[in-house]
């Protein structure tokens, strides 16, 4: 009965064009927003932070990168975990070999250095599509696996091959605390989430779309598919590069090459499949299960068998987890390809409509 959309009348096309038409939405996000920047650093500890809540930020940031690629321009991409290798050790190295610079400067030039190679292994999609396009993201894992793990200069030679910050300010504030990295990531989170939207509401988002719902017909009405694609690529690419340097500034601190394998664009890939493609929210609640699930089957799991008198192992542990993963995924894909952002959407669609049946 309070979920209704009666009564709020629009005046002018900005009121029917906003983000959130309907006000029980925008103070909802309002009231999200202000809970998580408020209320959850009063009320969590040290641990909930460094195991859910700065990983979630995070890779809600590198999913939302991944759907713009994948579910807004339909440009299937297993390379993301290499987009997120280069934001990291670009930032990295413009972070150490430049004289004072500042952290989000450098976090954000990992990201134009991600677009750059975004772009250059986006090429291919002029050509070919679906598998084969795929498989030529792919090679950009693989070459960046090698290029960060053979060339000593993106390690700063060093020999151990892993690289570390420390130290992290922002306009004179620490960022050491797990709150205050919390609150940074949480930062980066929100205004990249309000600049993806506005961005798949707008023209170029209406063109990523007519790109991913038929190409040849999209290029009929006048919309060139190379410059849908390689801008798809390039935003896809800064985001992810963004969201990497984050990764290894905020959350790891000290990282080698091994942190953004071709398990991490996996795990990408499979957020944006069970959150929801071609959904802002849905790469957030991709992001959401793939963080909390293997924390809870790692208590839950050995918590059962300590009732039924079975001691499981922490292998066992992880294999029922990859199961779970497979099973989740083929489930998804069957019942419900859009994930659950649209069973938020449903549900939605029914408050507005409840009681009456139509």
């Amino acid at each position: 009965m309070f979920y209704r959309d009666n009564g709020q009348f629009k005046t002018s096309y900005r009121d029917d064009q906003q983000i959130f038409p309907i006000a029980q939405d925008r103070w909802a996000i309002l009231g999200l927003i202000a809970v998580a920047a408020i209320a959850v650093p009063l009320l969590f500890d040290e641990y909930m932070f460094r195991a859910i809540f700065i990983p979630f930020l995070i890779l809600s940031l590198a999913a939302l990168g991944v759907n713009i690629l994948v579910g807004y321009c339909g440009q299937i991409s297993l390379g993301s975990g290499a987009f997120m290798a280069v934001g990291a050790y670009m930032a990295y190295n413009t972070f150490i070999r430049i004289e004072g610079m500042p952290l989000i400067v450098a976090i954000l030039s990992g990201g134009f250095f991600a677009t750059l190679v975004g772009m250059f292994f986006g090429i291919p999609s002029l050509r070919v599509k679906g598998l084969y396009l795929a498989v030529a993201t792919l090679a950009a894992q693989f070459f960046c696996d090698w290029a960060f793990l053979r060339i000593g200069w993106f390690t700063n030679n060093n020999s151990s091959g892993s690289v570390s910050v420390s130290n992290l300010q922002v306009f004179g504030l620490p960022i050491e605390t797990p709150v205050q990295k919390y609150l940074f990531c949480l930062a980066f989170l929100v205004v990249f989430a309000l600049l993806a939207k506005n961005l798949v509401r707008g023209s170029i988002g209406r063109e990523w779309m007519a790109i991913r719902d038929m190409d040849v017909a999209a290029a009929v009405i006048g919309i060139r598919p190379m410059y849908a694609k390689l801008s798809a690529f390039a935003v896809s690419s800064f985001i992810v590069g963004v969201a990497g340097a984050l990764w290894g500034f905020v959350h790891l601190g000290s990282w080698e090459p091994a942190a953004f394998s071709v398990d991490r664009s996996f795990s990408l890939l499979f957020m944006v499949i069970i959150g929801g493609m071609g959904s802002i929210m849905g790469s957030m609640f991709g992001a959401a299960f793939i963080v909390i699930l293997p924390i809870f089957l790692n208590q839950f799991l050995p918590a059962v068998g300590g009732l039924v008198g079975v001691e499981i192992s922490t292998a066992a542990v992880a294999h029922t987890e990859a199961m779970v993963f497979g099973s989740l995924i083929v489930w998804f894909l069957i019942v419900e390809p859009h994930g659950l952002a649209k069973l938020w959407s449903v549900a939605k669609q029914k408050l507005r409509l409840w009681p009456f049946p139509h």
